[in-house]
């Protein structure tokens, strides 16, 4: 068991964590109406919070959002062996998936869950009568961060979608979705402590700095580069992170919520919480010696990119290998099923475990600094992007770039953003927004169509709410 983490009180209200009649995937307040008066056990706010925090340690995110985050890109191939369909991840990885696909049905529902929870726990904390009003808004600041970070999950994937709270049927245009995560992101830096103001206990709640860092992304995703720079140097001048010294240590236990991370699904490690249910499992290696199904593996259009810069340090972090000796010493079989697995999931306490321990890692000042970068460089300030492109390059041994011609160095950032963040669930959405999609996955053998720029709307919501649009080409 880790200790010093978040504590996300699974044992809070059986009623709401769990899933009970809700028929309409949109209306999800996912929980009985509980009220402080209907039980014995008084519901605190901040249980109401931790419950949305749990939606993180979910089964989707160790399936489900591999598929729709890796094994799509040219990242990924599904992995494990041939005849193992991953339920669907095999036609996720040809990209010849459907409206019924599950995966996309899984996350479509689960992110809206979600947000039904943030959005109860803000009700709920807003009406229970605390008299500390600096507590009282950070908890709402929590819960604000939190369906900001599932609505830009959902607008990421499918572009116009509902907002919950105002219409469960029109979905309202992609602007305006944005402009409400904007708002959720503001409030809670207005009310969150930095995160030096944490007490050891409440390691991994959200901080300003996690607020702001997602809204210097969110920014990004809409080309707003001035306010994209300016919130990404918020957090770079904040003094409370830096970079790991060392690359590789930053997926082992001893850097989780550590100097570089703004912000982590926390992963307890024992059977009452689920750890982020059998994230590391599911991508283990797989067979002879093994410890895990052997999906979402490295593909060899990644390690070639990674060879092609010579960033043996990053590419070695990112990947096992067959044949290796691991860090931890442990021998990867020459027997495994699969050449390559995800270094990023590998848990050396846990293994493969159902009940894993280990922190996925959601942002951290490295892509910070590539934010910034990338926005600096579409502002014509090229020194300001190789300064914070060349923090991150020189971390890992690689020698400085120097082009100031900004389609030049445009390309080198995004480069850059793929050997810095592999297999942290961006590189499909990188693809899609910066255009690149049709070009990176015809290299990668994959056939890539218009269509493909936005996830389908589940067949399921569509027979529900008959009067809600489907995506072009779905």
């Amino acid at each position: 068991m880790k200790l010093n983490k978040l504590n996300i009180a699974v044992v809070l209200i059986a009623g709401f964590l769990t899933t009970t009649s809700c028929s309409n995937f949109l209306d999800v307040e996912s929980r009985e109406i509980i009220e402080a008066g209907d039980s014995e056990d008084v519901i605190t706010p901040e249980e109401y919070v931790n419950g949305v925090y749990g939606m993180f340690t979910d089964w989707n995110y160790a399936f489900a959002y591999l598929g729709i985050t890796e094994i799509l890109s040219d990242n990924a191939d599904k992995g494990s062996s041939p005849t193992d369909s991953g339920t669907d991840k095999d036609v996720l990885d040809n990209l010849t998936y459907t409206n019924t696909t599950p995966s996309f049905e899984s996350l479509w529902s689960h992110w809206y869950k979600s947000i039904g929870r943030a959005t109860e726990a803000i009700t709920y904390t807003e009406n229970y009568g605390l008299t500390d009003e600096g507590y009282k808004n950070r908890l709402i600041g929590e819960a604000k961060f939190l369906r900001a970070l599932n609505y830009f999950f959902l607008v990421r994937g499918w572009g116009d979608v509902t907002i919950q709270e105002l219409d469960l049927i029109e979905r309202k245009p992609a602007a305006e979705v944005y402009d409400y995560i904007e708002k959720d992101l503001t409030d809670a830096i207005a009310a969150l402590p930095l995160k030096s103001g944490y007490a050891s206990a409440d390691l991994g709640r959200a901080t300003k700095g996690a607020a702001q860092g997602l809204l210097a992304k969110v920014y990004l995703y809409q080309k707003k580069w001035q306010q994209a720079y300016d919130m990404a140097q918020e957090v770079i001048n904040s003094g409370q992170y830096g970079l790991e010294s060392d690359y590789a240590v930053l997926w082992r236990v001893t850097s989780e919520n550590g100097t570089e991370s703004l912000f982590e699904f926390q992963g307890r490690g024992v059977a009452i919480a689920h750890g982020i249910q059998q994230y590391s499992e599911t991508q283990g290696a797989r067979g002879t010696s093994g410890w895990g199904w052997g999906f979402n593996t490295p593909s060899q259009n990644l390690l070639d990119a990674y060879n092609a810069e010579g960033d043996a340090i990053r590419r070695d972090a990112t990947i096992i290998f067959r044949g290796e000796v691991m860090y931890d010493g442990r021998i990867v079989d020459v027997g495994v099923e699969n050449p390559m697995y995800n270094e990023k999931a590998y848990s050396s306490a846990n293994a493969g475990a159902a009940d894993g321990d280990k922190n996925i890692r959601y942002l951290r000042l490295g892509e910070i600094y590539l934010i910034s970068a990338e926005a600096a460089n579409e502002l014509g300030n090229s020194s300001g992007a190789l300064a914070d492109l060349n923090r991150v390059r020189n971390r890992v041994s690689l020698a400085a770039v120097t082009t100031t011609d900004q389609t030049q160095l445009r390309t080198l950032i995004y480069k850059e953003r793929r050997l810095e963040l592999g297999f942290e669930h961006d590189r499909w959405f990188d693809l899609i927004r910066t255009g690149q999609a049709e070009a990176a996955m015809t290299a990668a053998g994959k056939p890539f169509q218009s269509k493909h720029n936005l996830f389908p709307v589940p067949n399921a919501q569509i027979n529900q709410t008959p009067e809600m649009t489907q995506n072009p080409g779905w």
